[in-house]
């Protein structure tokens, strides 16, 4: 099983399909936060490295156009259809993720997006506010275009690492890659799911004290 996975991994990473699935993917992650847009750059990293093909510069480019496309579009989604046309954006939480990206973006624009660009759902939010926030398209998509270049690099390059330390061929280097990327997940999401607690908790103590 282990040798038609091996020669599976291989085929896929010589084939001339291998980086336009790439990109699809990491374009649909931009709307679909369920796909594993950072999983699979991070796997082709490891097989850039493992089988010598597709080239790790050409994975960084192409999941880099990937993402500010995606980034762009929901960007031009935000402009036109603004925060609440669908029902989805009228929930609670989601409100909640676009009160928080519009206080901040105006004043710290970069740094808000760099930092979502890491956080799947955050991402998603930050672009379609500063669309129906309108600001500067040219300011916004330059930091953007930084920010997907700078996300593409680390998760190759993760996988690139991965491919090139652990022995055992594609098949493992895949594997591990894929694990690291997803623990690398869990633990932003956990960090973030802790920072929010923590938040609620003083703001909760802070109506509760007496004035």
């Amino acid at each position: 099983m282990a040798g038609v996975i091996e020669d599976f991994l291989v085929g896929l990473s010589g084939s001339v399909w291998a980086l336009p699935a790439m990109f699809a993917l990491v374009l649909g992650d931009a709307f679909l936060v369920v796909l594993p847009g950072e999983t699979v750059v991070t796997a082709f990293g490891a097989l850039a490295v493992s089988t010598g093909s597709p080239p790790l510069l050409a994975v960084i480019i192409v999941a880099a156009a990937a993402a500010f496309a995606g980034d762009a579009c929901c960007y031009l989604i935000g402009r036109r259809v603004g925060l609440e046309r669908w029902r989805w954006m009228r929930r609670p939480r989601v409100q909640a993720a676009f009160g928080w990206a519009r206080a901040r973006l105006h004043g710290s624009t970069a740094v808000v997006v760099f930092t979502a660009r890491f956080i799947p759902f955050a991402r998603l939010a930050v672009n379609l506010t500063a669309g129906a926030s309108r600001i500067s398209a040219p300011r916004y998509l330059g930091v953007a275009a930084v920010a997907a270049t700078a996300w593409a690099a680390y998760q190759a390059i993760i996988g690139a690492i991965v491919g090139w330390l652990v022995p055992g061929g594609p098949v493992v280097a895949v594997l591990v890659s894929i694990a690291l990327a997803l623990g690398i997940g869990f633990a932003i999401d956990a960090v973030l799911a802790r920072r929010a607690k923590a938040r609620r908790a003083a703001t909760r103590d802070e109506e509760l004290r007496p004035g």
